[in-house]
């Protein structure tokens, strides 16, 4: 997809939304509003929600509107600058080195710089759009870090000096929320809660994404997932999973299997974890039968 200014795609919240939609993400009233104000007041966005919502999935598609690549830093507990700013490639400087002999040899030159998501982006904003990924996984001293970094939009390299970005990054932060953010973050950002949606609306997301389901099978998943969701379940399923219940459900159905067997038989891609199966197994089939109704 070719490149569009951010002001080009945010002329407003409608057409922030039928852009989003032309890229099989549909977005309600609510979110379009707050990517079209964190585009127009260049803010990074902060979605938070529980796994599976389509936190990661907005962000992918904001990337494909804008035909932008999408720079994904995946945080986790203990993730540090090294993993998120740069590194400097030790073994090629040495190999530089040693090749060099009796010759000066400028062993901080870019080709011995590692970017990571955070330098990646600085060096080209308008190509590129950042998603920090999970960010509640990260520990305290990464979020000031972070803090630090949306702030100024620049790193300083303490061999190569200053490197600021020339125009102002598209940044989206997610969370899932298992632990609270700092104040200062939250304030830095435009803020949406992504819940799941109703059954009608994840009917719509089912056809827009599956392969070959028919409506009256997405409507079915649809109900029996907000269903399922309902019970106290470890893990309960996200969107993807339910797209993968429909399409593993009518690819078993065209091998055979009849309705609603084929809902029971594919149930593993929409549950994913033991004790969830064997807490839900008894009242699958009432439920799917429901669903079908």
């Amino acid at each position: 997809m070719p490149k569009r200014s951010a002001e080009t795609v945010a002329t407003s919240p409608e057409a922030v939304a039928s852009r989003l939609a032309a890229s099989r993400y549909l977005a309600d009233e609510s979110l379009a509003t707050a990517i079209f104000l964190a585009i127009r007041l260049g803010k990074p966005l902060l979605l938070e929600g529980a796994p599976g919502v389509g936190k990661t999935e907005a962000a992918k598609a904001i990337a494909d509107v804008l035909g932008r690549d999408l720079v994904r830093l995946q945080c986790y507990e203990g993730i540090d600058a090294a993993h998120a700013l740069y590194e400097w490639n030790y073994q090629r400087q040495l190999l530089a080195i040693r090749h060099a002999g009796e010759h000066e040899v400028d062993i901080y030159d870019d080709r011995f710089l590692i970017a990571r998501p955070l330098l990646q982006v600085l060096k080209a904003p308008e190509k590129s759009v950042l998603l920090v990924d999970e960010i509640d996984r990260s520990d305290h001293e990464f979020e000031a870090l972070l803090l630090e970094f949306l702030s100024d939009f620049q790193i300083s390299i303490p061999e190569r000096g200053t490197i600021r970005a020339t125009a102002q990054p598209i940044v989206i932060l997610t969370s899932n929320r298992t632990r609270e953010l700092a104040e200062a973050l939250r304030r830095r950002c435009v803020y949406h809660w992504i819940t799941y949606p109703d059954a009608e609306r994840e009917a719509e997301i089912i056809m827009l994404r599956a392969g070959e389901v028919a409506e009256a099978t997405a409507r079915a998943v649809a109900s029996a997932v907000r269903d399922i969701r309902a019970r106290p379940l470890a893990k309960p399923p996200g969107i993807a999973e339910a797209v993968e219940w429909a399409n593993a459900a009518t690819i078993l159905e065209k091998g055979g299997s009849p309705w609603p067997e084929a809902f029971r038989r594919a149930i593993g891609v929409l549950i994913k974890d033991e004790e969830d199966l064997s807490y839900i197994a008894p009242e699958l089939g009432r439920i799917v039968e429901e669903a079908l109704a």
